[in-house]
């Protein structure tokens, strides 16, 4: 089962693409999850920049992404999820 790592509209990608780097690193694998326009679009812009981080590493990444349910505030959302692994 993959880390889990929320990302919201207002993360900073650079600081989400480090985080997705280590543990792709540590782990091999890593699951993004977003609900909103806003929070898609800084988790896209997270995932090109951790293929800077890690291509260095010899490691190529691909993406997978998803529709999954996700409870906010006792309310069910439907979030997007990205998961992401080496190649």
């Amino acid at each position: 089962m993959p880390e889990v790592l929320k990302v919201g509209a207002d993360s900073k990608p650079k600081a989400v693409a480090g985080a997705v780097a280590a543990v792709l690193r540590e782990k091999g694998s890593v699951e993004l999850q977003a609900v909103g326009a806003g929070a898609v679009n800084q988790a896209v812009k997270a995932i090109a920049i951790t293929r800077g981080f890690v291509a260095p590493n010899g490691i190529d990444i691909i993406t997978i992404p998803a529709f999954t349910k996700v409870m906010i505030d006792g309310e069910e959302r439907t979030a997007i999820k990205f998961l992401v692994q080496p190649r």
